[in-house]
């Protein structure tokens, strides 16, 4: 049994490119329609609850799954091995970028890249609005989300406080009856006391250490674990302006290729942390402290993950019967489509021009582009892979190779290298 599990995870792990929409297909094929471990009717169960949890829902799906065949242990498999060749590549990938990165040819490779990956990011924007507007205020709140974001600056964190609050107040009706088993709620808060204690784990060594930097990466990938809702292009925006401004731990140009090598690798976007964590821990130490920062980042991101699970899934019949609980979280998916959104246009502006200010007018901030910057042949990537990725519907792996080789090609022939 444990044999199969293993085999089964380690496979989907393994062949998990292509964001959460190819995950979920892939494991539905793979749990569903290939074994009997979930019926139709639990993955969807399974699936609604994820979508509604910070963290990226497809990890989680597998966690379930997992918890589902074998408990915990069951759990860990499943939602480990989701992560860990991922977690393997990136951490090569950030290595050799570490020591590579600033070399001519890899620059104009990742051009390929990330002229790709702003097409990614509008092909997510398009399918979450599908899903996420359902009623005129889902269109409102993803507006004001925009707004606040692009032209005030505001916190990622108030942005999702306040969508919850316009949710869950605005939705009224009376919860669904159902009895809530006693030794459930009671394993559940046994469950997050102790995932708690074991997710704080290494910031009594960090404290002991005294290392001020591995604290601040501890503490910062933690919040953003638990502010992830809607995936990990809702958090882009708001850990590229504290990782770059705040902290000053990498630069604009460097985020962005972080996001580019993440989409290139299996497992769960968020993976992008890792790649963070590790490039800030090289600046700082060296390969030693890059390994450090990074294993710490993946610790504080995902271990989140896995108590939501272990503690949320024994009760998914009550919290489904939520109303405001649910209208607060759908509130939440609609403002993430303007979180979306923002970082849509901010990362198309970077990729297509060479230079980029922040305009400040009182309480509004705005960045604006340097038109004699404009690199024609980003936007000629971004137009080819566009036609690739949503007309044609192209594997993304091979758009990212054809998009990489034609800018290293015609950066070759132009001289720019």
């Amino acid at each position: 049994m444990m044999s199969d599990l293993i085999r089964v995870f380690g496979r989907i792990g393994l062949l998990s490119f292509g964001g959460p929409a190819a995950q979920i297909a892939l494991m539905h094929k793979e749990l569903v329609e290939k074994r009997d471990w979930l019926t139709e009717q639990q993955f969807l169960r399974a699936l609604s609850f994820c979508m509604l949890l910070p963290g990226p829902e497809a990890m989680q799906l597998a966690t379930y799954a997992g918890w589902k065949r074998q408990g915990i242990i069951g759990g860990l498999i499943g939602g480990g091995l989701f992560v860990l060749p991922g977690a393997v590549v990136i951490m090569v990938l950030a290595l050799a970028y570490g020591t590579y990165g600033n070399l001519p040819v890899v620059q104009a490779l990742f051009l390929g890249v990330k002229a790709t990956v702003v097409i990614i990011v509008i092909e997510a924007l398009l399918k979450i609005t599908k899903r996420a507007l359902i009623r005129p205020m889902h269109l409102i709140l993803a507006g004001a989300a925009f707004v606040a974001l692009f032209f005030f600056g505001l916190p990622f964190p108030l942005v999702i406080l306040c969508a919850a609050l316009s949710g869950a107040l605005g939705q009224p009706g009376d919860p669904v009856p159902y009895q809530l088993p006693v030794g459930n709620l009671r394993r559940s808060v046994t469950i997050v006391i102790i995932g708690a204690v074991v997710w704080a784990a290494p910031f009594g060594l960090i404290a002991a250490s005294g290392n001020s930097f591995l604290r601040d990466i501890g503490l910062f990938f933690s919040t953003l674990a638990v502010v992830t809702f809607g995936g990990a292009y809702a958090v882009l925006a708001y850990m590229t302006q504290e990782v770059v401004v705040s902290y000053g731990w990498l630069s604009t140009p460097q985020m962005m290729d972080a996001l580019g090598l993440a989409e290139t690798t299996p497992g769960p976007l968020i993976l992008v942390t890792q790649f963070v964590g590790m490039i800030a821990g090289m600046a700082e130490g060296g390969i030693r402290m890059a390994v450090i920062a990074g294993a710490l980042t993946l610790w504080v991101t995902f271990v989140p993950c896995f108590i939501w699970i272990f503690a949320g899934a024994p009760l998914i019949d009550w919290l489904d019967g939520r109303p405001r609980l649910r209208a607060a979280l759908a509130a939440i998916t609609a403002a993430v489509v303007g979180v979306i959104a923002n970082l849509s246009l901010w990362f198309a502006v970077h990729v297509f021009f060479g230079e980029v200010s922040i305009i400040v007018a009182g309480p509004v901030q705005t960045i604006w582009p340097d038109i004699t910057t404009i690199q024609p042949l980003a936007i000629g990537l971004a137009g080819l892979t566009g036609v690739l990725l949503l007309w044609r519907h192209w594997p993304l792996p091979l758009v990212l190779l054809i998009s990489a080789t034609l800018s290293l090609g015609v950066s070759a022939a132009t001289g720019m290298i």
